[in-house]
């Protein structure tokens, strides 16, 4: 086992939080803190390093529990503002997801499809404080007798209602473009034709699970601000895959680790969870998570140190290959060029896009920054971290 000179513990830390004498940095801070002094004095000065991404998060939904009703009702289906959740789960729980559509929505036969209202509405409606219709059917038993609810509700209505998510904060993603001589409308968002853009998704260097490539710091029971509020990584998030390529320093140089996450839904604003409606695709949910990264050791202060350009990621066309199932890298590119506007394939100049926001990742990272600092916010120790590989 490589030995440290630098060794901290959780405990350790999380009594400097409480003492107020904690020192906390955003991932951005770290990378010059690290330039100019090294990782050991870096990881002797500094206790914690703060990250953040606000990005559209798919694999995402809700938990609610409505209470029972007069007469009561085994809810077997269940609409929210005539979005189907699932209620095949308890009399009056049901999980409404992220990219459910609203029924009667005309999705892509009028193409490209404009998707306006689906499951992220809900629950971007239900943060906000808005009326929601809620709409159930049962098919009544001797202790459920009722057939038929229907009731405005507002999130102060819901006994219960739990964020749950899980497939979030993917660590690194592709980069797409199209390479066919049509428009075409992807999860990835409009692509035009033969290559004329491309579009990328993650916040780079502030992005959680590449401030912590092989997952050292993070697993079930981390404390992590999401969608306003604190809430936990529950468990590896599904299509969670340490195994592919990785760079000298450590970091993936395609999809890998993901986190399933779960917070109180109560406690979030509409600011940090946020509805996407995606054209010609379908609905998604922007979700603003931030994880605090411990410095355990000189290891933890390079890993936290890392830079855009230092960061890679494969670049798909989305026109034919990946439909196909197709894993044909078109060219490996730096997160540094992705943000500067543009890439070079193949000798051509190609524009590039974020789907995820930088400005607001900053802005996580700084929140949860100020949490810690004024004693508000402490480390949760992992119980399990999260499936990685060897250093």
């Amino acid at each position: 086992m490589k030995k440290h000179k630098i060794k901290k513990t959780f405990k350790e830390i999380n009594e400097k939080i409480k003492d107020g004498c904690a020192v906390v940095v955003t991932a951005e801070e770290m990378i010059g803190i690290v330039e100019k002094n090294g990782a050991v004095e870096a990881a002797r000065k500094i206790d914690v390093v703060t990250t953040g991404t606000f990005s559209p998060m798919c694999s995402s939904g809700a938990f609610l529990n409505f209470g029972h009703t007069s007469p009561k009702i085994r809810a077997s289906k269940v609409w929210l503002n005539d979005v189907p959740a699932y209620g095949g789960i308890a009399a009056v729980d049901c999980y409404i997801g992220a990219t459910e559509v609203v029924e009667g929505d005309p999705l892509n036969s009028v193409y490209p499809g404009e998707f306006n209202y689906g499951g992220g509405h809900v629950i971007e409606d239900l943060v906000a404080g808005n009326v929601i219709k809620l709409r159930a059917e049962g098919y009544g038993t001797d202790c459920y007798p009722a057939r038929k609810f229907e009731k405005n509700i507002t999130i102060n209505d819901l006994p219960n209602a739990m964020l749950f998510n899980p497939r979030n904060a993917y660590q690194n993603y592709n980069c797409a473009v199209n390479l066919s001589d049509a428009t075409i409308y992807t999860y990835m968002g409009m692509l035009r034709p033969r290559m004329a853009n491309a579009n990328y998704a993650t916040a780079g260097q502030l992005s959680p699970l590449f401030n912590d490539p092989y997952y050292r710091t993070i697993g079930v029971g981390t404390r992590i601000f999401l969608g306003g509020a604190q809430g936990f990584v529950a468990w590896p998030g599904t299509q969670h895959n340490p195994h592919g390529p990785r760079g000298a320093n450590g970091v993936p140089r395609q999809g890998a680790g993901t986190i399933a996450v779960v917070g109180n839904l109560k406690e979030m604003t509409p600011e940090w969870l946020a509805a996407a409606s995606i054209l010609g695709y379908g609905v998604s949910l922007y979700v603003g998570i931030g994880i605090p990264i411990p410095i355990l050791d000189e290891d933890m202060a390079r890993f936290t140190a890392v830079k855009d350009e230092d960061i890679y990621t494969q670049v798909y066309d989305y026109s034919m290959d990946y439909p196909k199932g197709v894993s044909k890298s078109l060219a490996e590119v730096s997160y540094k060029d992705l943000r500067s506007g543009t890439i070079t394939i193949d000798g051509k100049k190609v524009i590039t896009a974020p789907l995820s926001s930088y400005y607001k990742a900053r802005q996580i990272a700084n929140t949860l920054k100020e949490w810690i600092e004024s004693g508000n916010f402490v480390l949760g120790e992992p119980q399990q971290i999260l499936p990685s590989v060897e250093i």
